[in-house]
């Protein structure tokens, strides 16, 4: 069977680190064509429009949009009305409604849709959910600490509007914890912090419970230097699980269980392989809506300002 022909759409960080490498590695698919206003790649078609892209090249089947969520409905909605399988970046969309109504559009149309999630293709993540099925939950922890100017270097559109600010990177560790505990999960409270000069959090700290009164705190921060924090400890009658290394690394009372290297992307488009050949979908706005409720509930702190 010939390689789903996939269109790049956003040609910055992410498509390069992770993105590029993922689909070459994956004999499933071919890159044939990239997306953007002002960067292009060797080796393949490059058009500044999507609707160029799809006039041009009808024979690419896939497209995967890396871009801002800002701009990202419209231009993921447009693909879907071309009739092409769409994979979209975390977080899925600048809001929930946006991508339940991207769900609508591709079953309507027949179809792939998939909200990408990289972090819960990490190596311990399913492995968590399996030892933590039939437990009782007694609490959780979970600390993701990361420093801004590592990671998003000179990326104003994180602090605008839409752009989520520290729930960027934070939409990570919820992904997981969505992922691994057996009942769903909902925001009590939330403090947040607004640089003055900025429209988006850097800082958190975030309050969770399920139906069962589970206790969940969150600590969130975008300022941390040295060491990177992105941890999920969760207290059981069976014992400490702890997730470590952004779901990489996985204990059970201090002895380690899991821990392997970056599988994420390729997880995404492994998984996206299994979707196309099934004709279904996986869309989960979980972890976008508990954003979009930390930021309902949140109580806004001004701090000093951000400069990059």
């Amino acid at each position: 069977m010939a390689p789903h022909k996939v269109a790049l759409v956003g040609l910055g960080k992410i498509a390069h680190d992770q993105h590029i490498p993922a689909i070459a590695g994956n004999p499933d698919f071919e890159l044939a064509a990239v997306v953007s206003r002002n960067a292009t790649l060797e080796g393949v078609d490059c058009f500044t429009s999507l609707e160029a892209m799809l006039e041009a090249r009808p024979d690419i089947d896939v497209v995967s949009h890396c871009q801002p969520p800002q701009p990202r409905f419209a231009m993921a909605a447009t693909t879907i009305a071309a009739g092409r399988h769409t994979l979209l970046e975390k977080p899925p969309g600048a809001t929930v409604a946006e991508v339940e109504t991207l769900k609508g559009l591709a079953a309507d149309k027949g179809v792939v849709l998939m909200t990408t999630w990289h972090s819960r293709h990490a190596a311990a993540v399913e492995p968590a959910r399996q030892w933590l099925a039939g437990k009782r939950i007694a609490r959780i922890e979970i600390a993701w600490r990361e420093d801004v100017r590592r990671w998003h270097p000179g990326q104003a559109w994180i602090w605008e509007p839409g752009g989520l600010g520290v729930f960027d990177p934070v939409s990570n560790g919820l992904s997981i914890l969505t992922a691994i505990l057996p009942d769903p999960v909902h925001v009590t409270g939330a403090v947040l912090d607004f640089p003055e000069n900025c429209q988006t959090p850097i800082a958190g700290r975030v309050q969770f419970t399920d139906a069962h009164g589970t206790p969940i705190s969150g600590d969130f921060d975008w300022l941390q230097t040295g060491p990177q924090s992105w941890d999920i400890t969760v207290w059981t009658d069976g014992g400490q699980l702890a997730l470590s290394s952004g779901g990489a690394k996985m204990a059970v009372d201090g002895e380690i269980r899991v821990e392997a290297g970056d599988a994420e992307y390729p997880g995404i488009y492994e998984k996206a392989a299994g979707l196309l050949a099934d004709g279904q979908s996986d869309v989960d706005a979980a972890p976008l809506q508990l954003i979009a409720d930390a930021f309902l509930l949140g109580e806004r702190r001004i701090v000093a300002r951000f400069e990059d």
